[in-house]
C-alpha cells in the first residue's frame, strides 16, 4: 500500500516553472495546442506564424493542414462535418435557383363540421414562416402552425380574408400570385 508511484503523488513537477502561463490563439481563442482542432486551422497558423513564429516553429505545424490522405480524400467532407471545439464556423448560405412564386390556398375538413386552411408557398415569396404563422394565429385569433416545408395550417376557414390579407402585410406580393385551389384533402 505504501508503493507510490512518483507520477501519482501531488504538487510541483520538476522542470516546470509556475505560475503556468498560458499563450492564447488570437484566431480561435484557444491555447495554441488545441489550434489544430479548429475548423479554421489554416486562419490559426497564420495568426501564429505571424505573431508568435518561434511558438509556431516549436509546434512543428506544416504548410499542409491535416493528414494528406484526408485533405485529398474528401476535402468536401471536411467542410461540411463540424469539428468539435471551438466555434462553429459560419458558413455562407447557398443561392436557392429562381422558383416560380405562387401562393396556393386551400380548404382541408377536419372531423365533421369543422375544417383548416392550408396556406403553401410563403417560402418561395421570401416570407419567414414563423413570423406568418404566427401573424395569422393572432390575426384570426386561432391555432396557426407550420406542418410541412413550405406549408402553413390555420385552424378554420379564413381562405377569403387571406386573399386581402396576404398582400397587405406583404406589399412585395402580387395578387395574382395567390391561388385557390378549393378542397383538398390533406394527407
Amino acid at each position: 500500500m505504501t508503493d507510490v508511484l512518483e507520477e501519482d503523488t501531488l504538487g510541483p513537477i520538476p522542470g516546470v516553472k509556475y505560475p503556468v502561463k498560458v499563450q492564447y490563439c488570437g484566431n480561435c481563442s484557444m491555447p495554441l495546442e488545441y489550434c489544430e482542432y479548429y475548423p479554421d486551422q489554416e486562419g490559426c497558423n497564420k495568426w501564429l506564424e505571424k505573431h508568435l513564429p518561434e511558438k509556431f516553429a516549436a509546434l512543428g505545424v506544416s504548410k499542409t493542414t491535416g493528414d494528406e490522405k484526408d485533405v485529398n480524400e474528401g476535402d468536401d467532407d471536411a467542410k461540411k462535418r463540424q469539428k468539435r471545439g471551438g466555434k462553429g464556423m459560419v458558413k455562407a448560405k447557398k443561392k436557392e435557383a429562381e422558383v416560380e412564386k405562387q401562393i396556393i390556398l386551400s380548404i382541408a375538413p377536419r372531423g365533421k363540421k369543422k375544417s383548416v386552411t392550408v396556406v403553401q408557398g410563403l417560402r418561395t415569396c421570401g416570407i419567414d414562416l414563423k413570423v406568418a404563422s404566427k401573424f395569422f394565429g393572432q390575426k384570426f385569433a386561432c391555432g396557426a402552425s407550420i406542418t410541412g416545408d413550405d406549408e402553413i395550417v390555420i385552424q378554420g376557414d379564413f381562405k377569403d380574408d387571406l386573399f386581402d390579407l396576404i398582400p397587405e402585410k406583404w406589399p412585395d406580393i402580387d395578387e395574382d400570385w395567390i391561388e385557390d385551389i378549393g378542397t383538398k384533402k390533406r394527407t
